[in-house]
């Protein structure tokens, strides 16, 4: 039966007849085409007008492809799927589609053959239907009559569908007939690698960025500057880097596989702590108290040939992250981090008074060195983000409201609630470190991040510890990402960190991509990672 109704089927797409039959009826007692939820449940018809699947009557209603993250929605059709054969072609609608076209017939083996209007057996059709006001990363993906189209608003969307294409192929090695529809809930996606304490190879860090592709994250942020080293290659600052670094060829490369992906990569120059590299080379730039100690990794904000030393940088590595995200840090500037910084720090407090009238605060001075941060960044067409302690509550000079929050703990001295942010109307990225923080070594109570404990207890919602904030401010929280810091560099080798992130990573995405309660146990979810990888 499987022989005759494959023939068959071969027959009716060669023909171009077959869309828009029904078989008389079938083993349901309903048509041979009802739809079904990824529940695979029967449903309704498809809406008037949407093509009506392949007529059979010899297979049974297909079920949702198995992905991860999982798909939003499909509806389940009758039919042998598609898989792909020697021959098979990739077309695409439009030239813009070539890297993704070129990308997945290399994947799954098949030919290349640029835009084609005419349609064969086995297709595999890339299309752009340019539809106003949809979100840009959602697709559709249809397998029907021996063939395959992913259609999207935009290139992202589209590869996103053939990153489920691929997934499905290569656990079931069939790609179920019928309709995906699927779109992320959240809008950033992403993975934070701390290069600064800890040097990553460039190929180490490609190989991640083709991960995070197939898993459909869009954001790779490096942190290349702190307290221990200066990672990447600098023309106007050679004597701040490091010996063990990143050239900017190196970048470059990582920078262009991610947009192949659909990936921004998202640089960190964090101030004005954690810069002990820059202050190394600069020792005249150290912040020191009334006492005349030096504070660690705190660069002296009252000095100007500081702002001078750190816009050269953020104006230098513009050009080589042309993408549209900024991380600024801003957070553990020491100066704030005592009982009193006015006392502590009498120049800083003069400079305050100075600059920003006689009731200004060391706080209000650290607000102003991220506001002129900002608009150094900005005058770049970049979306800036800062770390949530950089935010500080009340004061003379307010955080630029532009700058966007990446809430990270709760833990520190002053710590605001994330509702803080919220209320104020502030837009909300969600790094939480009681669930996203892989920390090398595990110090300062850390411990590893476990995939079981992000699928089951965790969702975008939870910034702060284990509580969800408000559903009002879910449209304010634009996503997350998952972290890797380098605390104590040596604890673990690449390959170790590479193996200890991967479920992580993949219950991250999973509950930023799709709101509802995962379909899969936490072991099903784990033994569907291991088919799909």
């Amino acid at each position: 039966m499987l022989v005759v109704a494959l023939a068959a089927g071969a027959v009716v797409a060669a023909s171009g007849v077959g869309v828009g039959l029904w078989a008389t009826s079938d083993d349901d007692g309903g048509p041979a085409g009802s739809a079904a939820s990824r529940s695979g449940d029967t449903a309704d018809s498809p809406p008037s007008g949407e093509p009506e699947p392949s007529p059979t009557r010899s297979y049974p209603l297909s079920r949702a492809p198995r992905t991860i993250p999982a798909v939003r929605d499909h509806s389940a059709e009758r039919g042998p799927g598609w898989r792909p054969e020697r021959g098979h072609r990739v077309v695409v609608g439009d030239p813009a589609l070539a890297d993704e076209g070129r990308l997945i017939a290399g994947e799954l083996g098949l030919t290349y053959a640029g835009k084609k209007d005419d349609e064969r057996a086995g297709d595999l059709r890339l299309e752009l239907n340019k539809g106003k006001g949809a979100n840009p990363e959602s697709y559709t993906m249809t397998v029907r009559g021996g063939r395959v189209t992913v259609s999207a608003p935009a290139e992202a969307g589209v590869f996103y569908g053939t990153r489920t294409l691929k997934q499905q192929i290569r656990g079931a090695e069939t790609a179920p007939e019928g309709v995906v529809r699927d779109e992320p809930a959240k809008q950033r996606r992403g993975m934070m690698l701390d290069i600064a304490r800890k040097h990553f190879t460039a190929g180490w860090i490609e190989d991640r960025v083709r991960e995070l592709g197939d898993l459909k994250f869009n954001e790779l942020g490096l942190h290349f500057s702190d307290d221990q080293s200066f990672r990447i290659e600098s023309d106007s600052h050679p004597e701040i880097v490091a010996d063990q670094h990143l050239t900017k060829a190196q970048v470059k490369r990582i920078v262009d596989l991610a947009a192949s992906r659909h990936i921004t990569v998202v640089p960190e120059i964090d101030s004005p702590g954690h810069l002990g590299a820059v202050i190394d080379a600069h020792p005249g730039l150290q912040l020191r108290n009334a006492g005349g100690g030096a504070v660690r990794g705190a660069i002296d904000i009252s000095d100007p040939e500081s702002a001078e030393i750190v816009d050269d940088l953020l104006n230098e590595y513009a050009e080589l992250f042309p993408g549209s995200q900024w991380n600024l840090g801003a957070d553990e500037y020491q100066a704030l981090v005592v009982s009193d910084p006015e006392a502590s720090f009498p120049g800083l407090a003069a400079a305050a008074r100075k600059e920003h009238g006689s009731g200004a605060t060391v706080e209000d001075l650290a607000t102003s060195w991220l506001n002129d941060r900002a608009d150094t960044v900005r005058a770049h067409g970049r979306t800036l983000r800062a770390w949530n302690d950089g935010f500080f509550e009340g004061g003379s000079v307010r955080a630029a409201k532009d700058i966007q929050v990446a809430y990270w703990t709760g833990k520190e001295i002053g710590a605001r609630q994330p509702a803080d942010y919220l209320s104020e109307g502030r837009e909300v990225l969600n790094y939480n470190d009681e669930f996203l923080y892989y920390v090398l070594g595990e110090p300062n109570d850390f411990v590893y991040p476990t995939g079981e404990r992000i699928y089951e207890q965790w969702t975008p919602r939870v910034l702060r510890g284990t509580t969800a904030v408000p559903s009002r401010y879910d449209g304010q929280i634009l996503g997350g990402s998952f972290a890797i810091w380098c605390d104590l560099s040596g604890s673990q080798s690449e390959d170790q960190v590479a193996a200890g992130i991967r479920m992580p990573l993949r219950a991250t995405v999973q509950k930023l991509w799709d709101p509802a309660e995962p379909a899969l146990s936490w072991a099903e979810f784990r033994s569907l990672a291991d088919e799909v990888d």
